[in-house]
């Protein structure tokens, strides 16, 4: 605790060429996937690979699993109440005896004089925070999966087109080279050059068709099932994503409500909670075992009058010698909380650094884009 984290990274984004007027955008935690992935299509598709993709069952399942540990840790913080009955028999050289007892019992409940149940329990806790934020992430990263699948099969599909298209043009000219090699206006070198275009135009169809398939192949597995025929895209269009520019001046801390990130920083707290529990075991442990009930040396009268019978076992243990096992236990809570802390830190760091490479990208591809359907132009006209 009172470690401060230093990931040097800039306190804000600033993108004048990207941005609009500061204030006009809503904050971010209240956009929705759907607002980025406007297409219908791709919309039933990521729900249902948010319905049925494995990889988030098994994250959903972790989040489950760490919430039973943590109630089974805050458990502990409370007496354990159980009835008990019992039946003691004696003897050998002297004669045989017989005692029954039934009660109602708390069995070696800790008094938390120096919070070890306590930090355990909130490191528990901080688990269970951390598991249910890289759920949240493991969605997202889904989503996007998802999504960077659909365009891609989109694309693939539309290069195929072409594809095929440019085929049949070169085997249009082929026939138009052949013909004119026959009637001796063409020669051998022509047409060879010409028989050489329609097989790398043949080759090229057949790659982009493997490449579409093998797309087809890997949404499938995102979506955990059969994707109806229908929801597959034909070739990209316009209007699939509605991706706004980032208002001006957005800060750094919008990091923090990215779930890796919030993951992270949930490690370092159970870690820092994990310390507290090792510094609390150099200190005495108080345990109380206690029960009430009736005793009696015949069943059939166990609970008869006169027969109350109660027993109170406080324990104290007080490390003495253990062999280093103590100081090493609070040395691997210290090397994990300097872990913790180093992977929070470097997940700031590489956090940033996504969401600045995003802004470039998305400012290069703008004047890519512009470029590309000048060229188009260019050609159309050629």
């Amino acid at each position: 605790k009172g470690t401060e984290v230093a990931p040097s990274i800039p306190a804000q984004w600033n993108q004048p060429s990207l941005a609009h007027e500061a204030g006009s955008e809503r904050s971010t935690a209240e956009i929705s996937w759907r607002e980025f992935l406007v297409d219908p299509r791709m919309q039933q598709v990521v729900e249902q690979a948010l319905a049925n993709n494995r990889d988030l069952r098994v994250a959903v399942a972790n989040v489950e699993k760490a919430r039973a540990q943590y109630r089974i840790q805050r458990a502990d913080r409370v007496p354990s109440l159980a009835a008990q009955g019992q039946m003691e028999r004696r003897g050998g050289d002297v004669p045989v005896t017989e005692q029954f007892t039934a009660g109602l019992g708390v069995t070696a409940f800790e008094l938390d004089l120096f919070g070890r149940v306590r930090n355990l329990s909130q490191a528990a806790l901080q688990q269970y925070l951390s598991t249910s934020a890289s759920q949240r992430a493991t969605q997202l990263s889904l989503v996007a999966e998802v999504a960077n699948a659909w365009l891609t099969l989109a694309a693939d599909r539309e290069l195929l087109e072409i594809a095929r298209q440019t085929l049949a043009t070169r085997e249009d000219g082929l026939r138009l080279v052949q013909r004119r090699y026959d009637l001796g206006d063409a020669s051998a070198l022509e047409l060879s050059q010409s028989i050489a275009l329609v097989e790398t135009a043949r080759s090229d169809a057949a790659r982009y068709e493997a490449n579409a398939q093998q797309d087809i192949n890997a949404l499938l597995v995102l979506a955990g099932g059969p994707v109806d025929a229908e929801l597959l895209p034909a070739a990209l269009t316009e209007g699939v994503t509605g991706v706004a520019a980032l208002p001006a001046g957005v800060p750094g801390d919008v990091l923090l409500h990215r779930p890796d990130i919030m993951a992270a920083e949930h490690q370092l707290l159970a870690a820092n909670a994990n310390i507290g529990a090792a510094r609390a075991a150099f200190f005495p442990s108080i345990s109380l075992t206690g029960s009430v009930g009736s005793a009696s040396t015949e069943l059939s009268g166990l609970f008869d009058g006169g027969t109350r019978a109660w027993s109170f076992v406080p324990t104290i243990s007080i490390p003495i010698f253990q062999g280093g096992r103590l100081r090493a236990g609070l040395g691997e809570a210290n090397a994990d909380r300097d872990i913790a802390l180093a992977q929070y830190e470097k997940s700031i760091q590489v956090g940033f650094q996504e969401v600045s490479d995003a802004l470039v990208q998305q400012q290069s591809l703008g004047t890519q884009l512009q470029a590309q359907e000048a060229l188009v132009a260019a050609s159309d006209r050629a």
